[in-house]
């Protein structure tokens, strides 16, 4: 073997390297045990309060010293191998930055222009539909509605100066705008990268997603949904607003002028049901019905009470002397002690109220409405009363300052060590925060300042004296959570544009952790069956083979450590599936050195042949399959990329280790020449007939007859019954619920419909009878937080309903009164279908891919057409065995992860194909016959020991998955059991007998 010192020391290298790298994940799991050890008290339970606390202590602080560094707690979560959401918990979110409130921003005074907005309406109802970037559907829509007005018109403004005139033609002015919305995308992701790095978790992972205008988040060990919704979804728009005195004369004159309009409505409604003889608790319901207002301060609270005295109803009585019901919400609701503080509960009618365009005309333009940002701390006991603020915003509409002159925000503790947020502005700021609190000070009596921030105030201090140095706090009900949050959202700066949440996935610790467990075990059996195989049917050789499959898994897991890579479930499953496929090299050697035996050549001889011969083998198929993993990666999004990723490495290791790894080592064996006891062969090997005779050729036509038979009646059963697609392909929300007991999916699936308002509902069980999963259509096209609590709510009422259990969010404290939701996924309609055309696209490309790489390594297409049609063949057989499998009561999912397993089908499929043409390739150059179909035969036959032993041994790892991975690996388990048996099978069925029924000539590949 020429390079052996090469090989040798870049083994040596690369071994290092990972030792390195992977060290950090053991010096992790140390400290993470010493947290889980300080934390747990003497009944045996973990304080995860405790324990992360504990781990916060420690983050900047070294924990890992090497001698020539120090490494601190946070370098070294940055450098371990991590686990992904599905093994540990955690969220996956996919924001969309919103290109309609963009370019609404950019057309500045004409934001409000009739034509613009039914364009941007029409443009969302398109958007549903279509797969064009929303600038392009906005232009089209607004373009058809009005063909003789230019974009320009909107666009062109003081604020666009220099970069939109009047002169610009459509075509410059949407460049304009597809533009600026890429860059508000940057500017929102410099944004959620810098609030999420201050989170709490270790290794957050952000990225854009190109070409779509999303950004992708993975926050592992992220166990509030809500908390990391809010802190994603926040625009983080912080205003200062003057507040509205009582003594506000425009104010006061103008809630005097509401009140009375309202009161007149109900007087006439309350009239209007006595003369047609209406009962008491109708009148009283009629007059709740109605909206009316009350005043804001004491001042004007008082004054109101006195013109409601000499008010009279149509009986004569006074109004006070009936009631409260029987008064306008707005004043019956109020608190009689803090005007304008309402049960949280009845927020939604006061918003009705102040929504009427004829309230709206009776307030002053300059006066605005925001909300608290929560209820009132001091309050009674299960009583959730908010306030609602009123500010002066001044002519034009502009806050006395923004947040763009806050440089620093931080966590702090108010005068009662409550937590609050700290922050100091710049030069520019602190001056005008001088000039206003001054102003405010000096007010008879002091005025108030409220800080807003997205709309909600969340404190408005009255304001004692000037403060000149930039500094003001935020205080309120917070927890320290809340609090840093905010201090972190504020010092990250506001975005943009509103993003909104289209697709997102939780899986809580102990899901992750079964699935962790699942996966581990899957792992060890696969890993132990191949290893005992080898040893059993190669002797001596297995046992190398087994050496160079320990480096291979080995260097798989440091080099994703040095790639920051995560590992998932599909990740393992990946490593599983290069196990198996990791002795095929091993196997078409070792096939190969026996041969080479059996002519009579001597050991040292034969194993150079051996190597030599197979090396052209292994590299095609080794590239074939790595096609796959590219357009994998590329093309596809979520767990498909941590396949890809693994699938890639392990392609490449396995490659390395079996053919150099083994290479030096067996050599090694052999070093004493032919005395060396070095064996590659056992009894049970010497049971298989070793150079068959089979007719594959000429049985052709029944192997035709048998794969159009099959597959013709999967694609009518699909047809029929359609295909079971999943929440990644069709949209919708997903939950897995969990309980203590078995539950029936059947009883469970009437009460949830109801629910659901009859939307499409799935029920089914995921794993064990005490574990179900349910996914639903209800409310698919609203992506809103709203909506996602609804369905939420939703769904726990319908469970509990159903099982008489209360739900609890602790998906570790399980019992029999209670369930839990242990995950959850959404993804809308949109990017559902942005998932479906990219796993066409994987599909589409590698085929293409192959087809051309066949075609240059063979130089005949007909080889390269055999092989596509073998491989759609593998991909209908499959569909066909899901539509099946259907038929008999087992269900499995098409998603994701299904489309993972169908790839990797065409690539071992393409696998075996590649190494049948080889030998074919071969026999053809040795030119001893020039029958086409002998010698297509010889090579079938030839190659047949080495595709069913890899085949065999594949098998029985995919088996493992099959008994072992756990549910969510159920689908991809089942479709590569299928795949690896048809694969096999069209290999030698379908793809080599096609190659002689579309080329009838000397089909006689030029060696490349």
């Amino acid at each position: 073997m020429r390079n052996k010192g090469f090989v040798v020391v870049l083994t040596v290298i690369v071994t290092a390297l990972c030792l390195f790298y992977l060290s950090f994940t053991f010096v992790s799991q140390r400290v993470q045990k010493n947290a889980i050890r300080i934390a747990t008290d003497a009944t045996g339970t973990v304080n995860l309060a405790k324990k992360q606390a504990y781990l916060d202590s420690l983050w900047n602080l070294p924990v890992y010293n090497l001698g020539f560094k120090d490494y601190t707690y946070k370098e070294v979560k940055e450098n371990e191998l991590s686990l992904g959401l599905d093994l540990q918990g955690g969220m996956h979110v996919v924001l969309e930055v919103s290109p309609a409130d963009i370019i609404r921003g950019l057309s500045g005074n004409n934001s409000q222009d009739p034509a613009l907005i039914a364009a941007f309406k029409k443009a969302q109802e398109m958007q549903k539909k279509s797969q064009e970037s929303y600038s392009s559907l906005f232009y089209k829509a607004y373009h058809e509605a009005n063909p003789d007005k230019k974009l320009a018109t909107l666009f062109a403004s003081a604020s666009n100066k220099g970069r939109v005139s009047l002169s610009d033609d459509d075509a410059t002015v949407l460049k304009f705008l597809d533009t600026e919305i890429e860059s508000a995308i940057d500017r929102s992701f410099t944004i959620l990268k810098t609030r999420i790095d201050q989170f709490g978790t270790s290794q957050p992972n952000i990225q854009k997603l190109q070409g779509s205008g999303r950004i992708q988040i993975e926050i592992p060990g992220a166990d509030n949904p809500q908390r990391v919704r809010k802190l994603l979804q926040g625009a983080a728009r912080l205003e200062f607003w003057e507040v509205a005195e009582a003594n506000d004369p425009q104010l006061n004159q103008a809630l005097f002028a509401i009140n009375k309009m309202l009161l007149k409505e109900k007087q006439d409604a309350a009239a209007a049901l006595k003369d047609t003889g209406a009962k008491t608790d109708d009148l009283q319901n009629a007059l709740a019905a109605k909206t009316d207002t009350t005043l804001a301060k004491d001042t004007v609270k008082s004054a109101l009470e006195k013109e409601l005295s000499k008010a009279k109803d149509s009986t004569g009585n006074t109004l006070d002397s009936l009631t409260k019901a029987s008064l306008s919400p707005l004043f019956a609701l109020s608190s009689q002690q803090i005007p304008f503080l309402y049960p949280t509960k009845d927020t939604a009618e006061i918003n009705k109220i102040f929504s009427r365009e004829d309230v709206r005309a009776l307030l002053p333009r300059t006066i605005g409405l925001f909300w608290d940002v929560k209820p009132d701390a001091n309050q009674t006991p299960g009583v959730e009363d908010i306030q609602l603020n009123f500010v002066n915003m001044g002519r034009n509409g502009k806050p006395l300052l923004s947040g763009e002159v806050i440089n620093d925000a931080r966590l702090d503790f108010d005068q009662f060590a409550r937590p609050a947020v700290s922050m100091t502005m710049n030069p520019s700021g602190a001056r005008a925060w001088a000039k206003i609190t001054a102003a405010a000070a000096a007010k008879q009596p002091q005025g108030s300042i409220a800080i807003v921030l997205d709309k909600y105030v969340y404190t408005a201090p009255r304001v004692q004296v000037e403060i000149p140095n930039g500094s003001s706090q935020i205080t309120g009900n917070f927890t320290n959570e809340e609090a840093k949050d905010l201090a972190n959202v504020l010092k990250a700066g506001s975005l943009p544009a509103p993003t909104r949440i289209v697709e997102e996935a939780f899986v809580g610790p102990t899901l992750g952790e079964v699935a962790r467990n699942e996966g581990l075990i899957s792992m060890g059996v696969g890993l132990f069956v191949v290893v005992l195989f080898m040893v059993v049917y190669y002797s001596t050789g297995g046992w190398v083979a087994n050496f160079a499959l320990l480096f291979n898994v080995f260097f798989l897991l440091g080099i994703l450590a040095q790639f920051n890579a995560a590992l998932t479930l599909p990740g393992i499953a990946g490593i599983v599936l290069t196990m198996g496929m990791a002795v095929d090299a091993n196997v078409l050697i070792y096939e190969r050195i026996k041969e080479e035996l059996r002519q009579g050549r001597l050991l040292k001889d034969a194993i150079n042949k051996g190597f030599e011969k197979a090396f052209s083998s292994i590299f095609d198929s080794n590239i074939t399959t790595f096609i796959t993993g590219v357009f994998l990666f590329v093309l596809g999004q979520g767990p498909l990329k941590g396949f890809a990723i693994t699938l890639m490495i392990g392609i490449v290791t396995s490659f390395f280790s079996a053919i150099y790894i083994s290479r030096v080592v067996i050599e090694w064996m052999i070093r004493k020449g032919e005395n060396a006891k070095v064996s590659f062969t056992t009894p049970l090997a010497g049971l298989i007939k070793t150079t068959p005779n089979y007719d594959f050729i000429g049985n052709r036509k029944y192997a035709y007859l048998f794969s159009g038979t099959v597959i013709v009646i999967g694609l009518v059963v699909t047809l029929i019954q359609g295909l079971n697609l999943g929440v990644d392909f069709k949209g919708g929300r997903s939950y897995v619920v969990s309980f203590k007991n078995p539950v029936e999916a059947t009883s469970m699936r009437s009460e949830l419909s109801s629910g659901f308002e009859n939307a499409s509902t799935e029920v089914k069980n995921y794993g064990s009878n005490n574990v179900m999963k349910v996914t639903t259509s209800y409310l698919i096209d609203e992506e809103s937080e709203t909506s996602d609590d609804k369905v939420k709510a939703a769904l726990i009422a319908g469970v509990q309903k159903y099982s008489k259990l209360e739900f609890t969010e602790n998906d570790g404290a399980l019992d029999d009164q209670h369930f839990t939701i242990s995950s959850s996924t959404k993804v809308g309609a949109t990017v559902a279908d942005d998932i479906k055309n990219s796993a066409f696209k994987a599909g589409l490309f590698s085929l293409l891919a192959i087809f051309f790489y066949i075609l240059v390594r063979f130089r005949k297409w007909q080889y390269s057409a055999g092989a596509i049609v073998a491989l759609i063949h593998d991909s209908l057989f499959v569909f066909a065995s899901f539509a099946l499998a259907g038929l008999v009561g087992i269900s499995f999912e098409i998603d994701q992860i299904f489309v993972a397993a169908l790839l990797t089908i065409i690539g071992y499929s393409i696998n075996d194909t590649v190494i049948i043409f080889d030998r074919i390739r071969e026999y053809m150059g040795v030119g001893t016959s020039h029958d086409t179909v002998k010698i297509f035969n010889s090579a079938i036959n030839s190659t047949l020991s080495r595709t069913l032993i890899t085949s065999g041994t594949v098998l029985f790892v995919v088996i493992i998955l099959l008994i072992f991975g756990g549910e969510v690996l159920r689908g991809f388990s089942f479709a590569f059991f299928v795949g690896i048996i048809i694969g096999t099978y069209s290999s030698i069925f379908i793809a080599s007998p096609l190659v002689i029924d579309l080329d009838r000539k000397a089909v006689n590949p030029t060696k490349a």
